[in-house]
């Protein structure tokens, strides 16, 4: 049986070969290529100050994107039966991600946690239930809070 945080890691070096979009840091304009990578439907919902993406596919994903008034996407979550591809869904902040990943022991094998001044994931689950979240703290809208990201 895999543990989570070595499928986190291995999921994280298997992306190394997968085609990279904007994703978190980029604009807005990525959410289409997003949605014709995972094949699926995509649903903008206004909030106050922001819009979130809600991108559905077939299989059961379900991936959000959160963009500001500008059009840069300052977070993102998913939930579903696995973990998208975290080099689209983290963008350019996938490398520094995975680094942190694979540079320290995990000893909760259903949680992950990974806290930069630039980045942060949390990811957990199990069996075909997974979800999680990461988001830009610099680029993250005033009055807004990481709470909001589900």
């Amino acid at each position: 049986m895999m543990r989570k945080p070595v499928f986190i890691a291995s999921a994280l070096l298997a992306a190394l070969c997968a085609p990279a979009f904007a994703g978190l840091g980029g604009n807005v304009s990525s959410v289409d290529a997003d949605r014709a990578s995972l094949k699926g439907e995509v649903r903008a919902t206004s909030q106050a100050g922001f819009t979130v993406h809600a991108i559905s596919a077939a299989g059961g994903m379900l991936v959000n994107e959160y963009a500001a008034p500008d059009g840069t996407v300052f977070a993102v979550s998913w939930r579903g039966p696995g973990v998208p591809d975290l080099r689209q869904v983290l963008g350019s902040y996938f490398p520094l991600a995975q680094q942190q990943a694979l540079s320290r022991p995990h000893y909760n094998h259903h949680q992950v946690r990974i806290a930069t001044p630039d980045v942060v994931v949390e990811s957990s689950g199990h069996a075909r239930s997974f979800i999680g979240r990461a988001w830009a703290p610099a680029l993250l809208p005033q009055n807004f809070s990481v709470a909001d990201i589900k």
